[in-house]
C-alpha cells in the first residue's frame, strides 16, 4: 500500500474533472496519509499566447489559497501538499519560479509534454520514431532537472518513440544514469497504466531497475476515483513487482 501521492489535478488544467475536496476525500478513503497538489502549471507566455491544457497566470492564486484552506481543514485527517507539475521552457523558467516563490507553493514535479516548448515545440506523447526527437526530449528533461528545483520527474516515458526499441533503451540510458547519480525519483503513472497508455513502459523501467534508479507512484487524477492505490488497477502490481518497485 501507497501511503502518499504527489500527482493530482484540479478543473484548472481543462481537462480535469472534480472539486479538490472530492479528490481529498478519495484519498482519505484509499488510505493515503499525504496527497500532494500538482496541477499543470501556469507559464508566463509570452504574445498573448493561450494553452489549452493549464490554468493562466490569474488563476494561480486561487489554487494556492484554495488548498491552503483545505489542509487546515483536514489537518487531522490527511496532510495536503500543493505543488505544480512543471513543464520547463528555458526561456520562461525564471519568471514562472519568481512567481513560485511568491506562494505557498511546496513541491515541483517535472513533467515535459512539449519539446522544447509548448508554442513552437512538439507534444512527447505523439508518436515519432525520430531518434532526433527522442534525444531532444531526454536532453530538456536533464537541462530541467540540473536546475534542482523538481521533486521527481513525471511519467519519463511519456516520449512515444516507435523506432528501434535498442535505439531507445540506449538514449533512455542516460536519462537512467542521471536519475540514479543524482537520486531522482522516477515516476510509475498510475493514469497510463489503467487506460492503457504507451506508458508506463515495462522495457524502460525493467532498464532502470537494473541501472539502480529510485522510483515513485504517482497516480496523475484527473478526476476523483483516480485517487487509489495500485491494487485497485487490474494488472498493475504485477508490473510494479516485476520492475522491482
Amino acid at each position: 500500500m501507497i501511503t502518499g501521492n504527489y500527482h493530482t489535478h484540479t478543473v484548472r488544467c481543462r481537462h480535469a474533472e472534480g472539486s479538490e475536496r472530492e479528490y481529498i476525500e478519495a484519498a482519505i478513503d484509499c488510505g493515503l496519509k499525504t496527497l500532494g497538489f500538482s496541477d499543470h502549471t501556469p507559464q508566463p507566455f509570452d504574445d498573448g499566447f493561450v494553452s489549452s491544457i493549464r490554468m493562466g497566470m490569474d488563476e494561480l492564486d486561487d489554487y494556492v489559497d484554495t488548498l491552503k484552506a483545505l489542509r487546515e481543514e483536514y489537518a487531522d485527517r490527511i496532510e495536503i501538499k500543493i505543488g505544480l507539475e512543471v513543464e520547463y521552457y528555458p526561456r520562461y523558467f525564471e519568471r514562472l519560479m519568481n512567481e513560485v516563490r511568491k506562494r505557498d507553493i511546496e513541491f515541483l514535479i517535472l513533467g515535459q509534454h512539449f519539446v522544447p516548448e509548448e508554442e513552437n515545440g512538439f507534444y512527447s506523447g505523439n508518436v515519432t520514431d525520430s531518434e532526433d526527437d527522442l534525444e531532444l526530449y531526454i536532453d530538456m528533461v536533464i537541462e530541467a532537472l540540473e536546475t534542482g528545483e523538481f521533486m521527481y520527474l513525471a511519467h519519463p516515458d511519456l516520449i512515444n518513440f516507435t523506432g528501434d526499441n535498442d535505439v531507445y533503451l540506449g538514449h533512455m540510458k542516460r536519462l537512467c544514469e542521471y536519475a540514479r547519480d543524482n537520486d531522482v525519483p522516477l515516476e510509475i503513472n498510475g493514469l497510463g497504466f489503467s487506460i492503457g497508455r504507451w506508458y508506463p513502459r515495462k522495457d524502460f523501467f525493467m532498464v532502470a531497475s537494473s541501472m539502480g534508479c529510485r522510483f515513485i507512484y504517482g497516480c496523475d487524477a484527473h478526476r476523483p476515483w483516480q485517487v487509489r492505490q495500485p491494487e485497485s488497477i487490474s494488472g498493475l502490481s504485477n508490473f510494479l513487482e516485476e520492475i522491482g518497485f
